[in-house]
């Protein structure tokens, strides 16, 4: 998957940075509005409060519009996100500016907005901001208004420190101002620390989501892959099989002529013909699903006779198994419209099911609830079971248990993986477990949405 892929899948959703910057910006407006006001209500400090007051208004403002913005749904890109971040530094910088510039111990915040470029933007504009960033600090350092003296009363906390470091002479040299400093590098310390633990924990749940998104893309990515690889195969082999079954039903035909007064013989000779012709039936029908005007004529039919149908089907092609079949729900039952894939998915499990069963002389369970949303299907054997590794690796291509097994039919291991990546297509998802019950067997559950199979 391509870098731009990946951004975009990051800047989606709620792992969008700017989300994140929305969340933080409340928790810089929110401070930097407690401390103005400390500092002028407490401290009595003569600040600048109508600029500073209305730099503090006006990333709020920025920030209800963000808000909004997000709203709206458009995709948010990586210059946008960067520009917020210059709004923030530029922010601060004025309000620096008017209280003490360089000299005031809050403007180490200006390690944030790097970090934060560093951590959701490329390196173009990580560097881009800490040369902003650098900036706005050189700026500081010449030109700023003084921070003024605090008139109110820092008495007990400068003796509190005093007395924490043991050296009262030295701290009664600085007066306040030193308490003041202080006390400005621990609040610049909390708010630091809080910032980056919130935005970083956050960007590291964010990024393991994403990885799990990657990592489940690449998996689909490989599963087409390979359901593209035997579709090819399945092509070919249905293009070069038509002869020889041609040939197999002219033999069947002529074996049944010449040996009409062998009863016994006609009815085997009849099931060899009956399979030979669902041979022919198949190969015609993958032949035909080549053909995409097909999906134009595809009728609308209600799911109980849907269901019905392919059950009558199965049985022609599997009549020595026994079969219960129970078929509930809202009636009239939703009209569906599905392709073939979706009939030879749920095939392949009755034809699992039924190998897993042998000849046990037990009846499969086939049970089918439905509602106007969804659909379950439950496919009930009185087979062996799964064991652990069978559990771990069922869907896997080209993995079986019927070599296992000498009694059953032989298998590829491709039946379950198509089937789960049909369903899956569908919306839908199989699950197979152990049934509950000490004679044991295999419960195969396949639940399907009917919203994006409705006429």
């Amino acid at each position: 998957m391509s870098r731009t892929l990946q951004a975009q899948a990051f800047f989606a959703g709620a792992a969008n940075p700017l989300r994140r910057l929305v969340a933080l910006r409340r928790f810089e407006v929110l401070t930097q509005a407690v401390v103005l006001v400390l500092a002028v209500a407490w401290l009595k400090m003569p600040l600048e409060v109508v600029p500073m007051a209305a730099i503090v208004a006006l990333l709020a403002a920025v920030n209800l519009l963000t808000q909004w913005r997000l709203e709206g749904g458009r995709p948010v890109r990586e210059n946008e996100v960067f520009a917020h971040l210059l709004i923030d530094v530029g922010a601060l910088a004025v309000l620096l500016y008017f209280a003490g510039g360089s000299a005031n111990p809050f403007v180490s915040l200006f390690l944030l907005p790097p970090i934060l470029a560093a951590a959701m933007l490329p390196a173009r504009h990580a560097w881009a901001m800490t040369a902003s960033t650098l900036a706005a600090y050189t700026f500081l350092v010449f030109w700023k208004l003084p921070l003024p003296a605090p008139l109110g009363d820092l008495a007990q906390f400068d003796a509190l420190l005093a007395r924490a470091t043991g050296d009262a002479t030295e701290h009664a040299g600085h007066g306040s101002g030193f308490a003041l400093h202080v006390l400005g590098m621990w609040l610049n310390f909390v708010i630091s620390v809080v910032v980056v633990a919130f935005f970083l924990t956050r960007m590291a749940a964010a990024l393991k989501e994403r990885e799990r998104e990657l990592a489940s893309a690449r998996e689909v990515v490989l599963r087409d892959e390979q359901i593209l690889s035997l579709g090819t195969l399945a092509a070919s082999a249905a293009h070069q099989l038509g002869t020889p079954l041609a040939t197999m039903a002219v033999v069947i035909r002529e074996l049944q002529l010449n040996h009409g007064e062998q009863q016994e013989l006609q009815e085997d000779l009849q099931v060899l013909r009956g399979q030979v012709d669902r041979c022919k039936q198949t190969i015609a029908q993958i032949l035909a699903s080549t053909d995409h005007s097909r999906a134009e004529n595809r009728r609308a039919v209600a799911l109980d006779s849907y269901l019905q149908q392919l059950l009558d089907e199965w049985q022609l092609i599997r009549p020595q198994a026994l079969l219960g079949v129970l078929l509930q729900g809202e009636q009239p039952a939703p009209l569906i419209v599905t392709d073939r894939t979706l009939a030879h998915a749920i095939l392949n499990l009755l034809d699992n099911a039924a190998d897993a069963n042998g000849g046990n002389g037990e009846a499969l369970r086939f049970t089918a609830c439905w509602t106007l949303e969804t659909c379950q299907i439950e496919i009930l054997d009185r087979g062996p079971g799964l064991n652990a590794e069978a559990q771990r690796r069922l869907g896997e291509a080209f993995f079986t248990t019927k070599s296992e097994h000498p009694e059953r039919s032989t298998g590829l291991g491709i039946g379950l993986f198509l089937s789960n990546a049909t369903i899956e297509r569908c919306g839908g998802k199989v699950e197979l477990f152990n049934r509950d019950d000490p004679r044991g067997g295999v419960c195969t559950r396949v639940t399907l949405p009917l919203a994006r199979l409705k006429a």
